[in-house]
């Protein structure tokens, strides 16, 4: 017997297995030392949230029959490569080892082109899989609906990835094809949705219903299955989550496709996410908030989007509860607006910083904080009130020309963004500098109802 610090400790080894046995009273033991690197050992800091959305390319070099000529990952657009693709999402996954993030926060369209299960198996994971168990996903578009003239999954692709998918008596995965989500006879205001699909659907696994993407309730989605008939789910994916002092909301704005679509009044299975959103909000206790999602209300690339448009609804919430943060993807650039209100107001001492991170992989946008004045329905699409100069006055700073992710450091009372670029992209003009970083720092304001 062994008295330490007061206590005593008593031990038993067995011979064969040297095991043992501790009984402990009136103390605690010393913290083991942690052998193993990041992503297990506790560094004792403020921890990180690694941000970034638009990640994975189409693998393969030829489009899938039915589907019409567009961009994968060996033949994308010019003055894209054969290589730059795959050179680009890598980039962005080195980027997040070497930050040592405790996780890792995809702002969605995390594989192109509408995220079947085999393509998040071929492309994304290749490179982003090596984060897949500190991974929050929010899911995007590209996970929902047509793109591209590929037919949408309706998110089975996204939530079997990251749920894991449902197995017969034999262990062989079931599945379900699915038709066209969003068929062109009836488009919706969405550039996502009403574009032609593949001709034959590709049989999809049948997600789990929990798990790291959220829930995915069993019945209740409106995609017709192939046959008709079978029964057909619908992908909630919304969830929150604490990190440190903060409190975390990862929302789902792939409305166009649910039940009841992107209605707030109507939309049975927004309002179902509205509804979510404001009890986790009045039960947020926390010192600061962050929420994120993929199609922002206030696009730097002036292509906001009627699903960032209904998002406002969630700017509402988060505005009157109080909310510090919201990070947005599907521009495919960087962008750090100024503190705003519900409404997209400067607001210094109560405003929500924006910030959109479409900077995974995929090829990237133009930067637009001029008014635009000509081309069909891209006339001053920057906010929801199509105000003419709302970039110019709003944004801080912006890029199109990189590929990187954002660091985000949870501080007790604030944060700190570190946005660092990971490739030069071939669209930037002769003469750019060959990095980029956006840095700084925010104190939170607390929740509307902090003790």
């Amino acid at each position: 017997m062994k008295v330490i610090r007061g206590g005593f400790r008593a031990a038993m080894v067995t011979a064969a297995a040297a095991s043992v046995l501790v009984f402990a009273t009136g103390w605690e033991p010393y913290p083991q030392p942690n052998d193993n690197t990041w992503p297990y050992a506790r560094t004792g800091q403020s921890p990180v949230l690694a941000a970034v959305g638009d990640v994975a390319c189409q693998p393969g070099e030829t489009e899938p029959a039915g589907e019409a000529a567009h961009e994968n990952c060996l033949t994308p657009k010019a003055p894209y490569t054969s290589s730059s693709l795959w050179q680009s999402q890598e980039a962005t996954a080195n980027l997040i080892e070497t930050m040592k993030p405790n996780l890792v926060a995809l702002l969605g369209d995390l594989q192109y082109q509408v995220g079947q299960y085999s393509d998040f198996e071929q492309s994304y994971d290749l490179t982003y899989g090596a984060f897949k168990f500190i991974t929050r996903p929010a899911p995007g578009n590209h996970e929902f609906y047509d793109e591209h003239s590929e037919t949408g999954v309706a998110g089975y692709g996204y939530f079997s990835y990251f749920n894991g998918f449902q197995v017969d008596s034999s262990g062989s995965p079931m599945t379900i094809t699915l038709g066209d989500p969003c068929p062109s006879t009836t488009p919706p205001p969405s550039g996502g949705c009403g574009n032609p699909g593949l001709t034959t659907s590709v049989a999809q696994p049948i997600p789990r219903p929990d798990g790291q993407a959220g829930h995915f309730e069993q019945s209740g989605g409106v995609v017709p299955s192939i046959p008709p008939g079978q029964t057909v789910g619908v992908g909630d994916g919304w969830y929150s989550y604490n990190l440190g002092t903060w409190h975390i909301i990862s929302l789902n704005i792939e409305c166009e496709t649910q039940p009841g679509g992107c209605s707030a009044n109507s939309g049975t299975w927004f309002a179902k996410e509205l509804a979510w959103l404001q009890n986790d909000l009045e039960a947020d206790r926390s010192t600061c908030t962050v929420a994120y999602w993929h199609q922002p209300t206030y696009s730097p690339a002036n292509s906001i989007t009627a699903e960032g448009i209904t998002a406002q609804a969630f700017w509402q919430l988060l505005y009157k509860y109080g909310a510090d943060v919201v990070l947005n993807g599907h521009d495919h650039l960087y962008a750090r607006y100024r503190p705003l209100d519900a409404n997209g107001n400067y607001d210094q001492r109560n405003g929500i910083r924006e910030f959109v991170i479409g900077t995974g992989g995929e090829t990237l946008d133009t930067v637009v904080t001029s008014t635009v004045t000509s081309g069909t329905g891209e006339t001053n699409m920057e906010d929801p009130e199509g105000r003419t100069n709302f970039n110019a006055l709003n944004v801080e700073n912006a890029t199109g020309y990189y590929w990187g992710v954002m660091g985000l450091t949870l501080n007790p009372n604030g944060y700190a963004w570190n946005f660092q670029s990971a490739l030069e992209a071939p669209v930037a003009p002769a003469g750019t500098p060959s990095t980029y970083s956006d840095t700084g720092s925010g104190i939170c304001h607390g929740p509307f109802n902090r003790f």
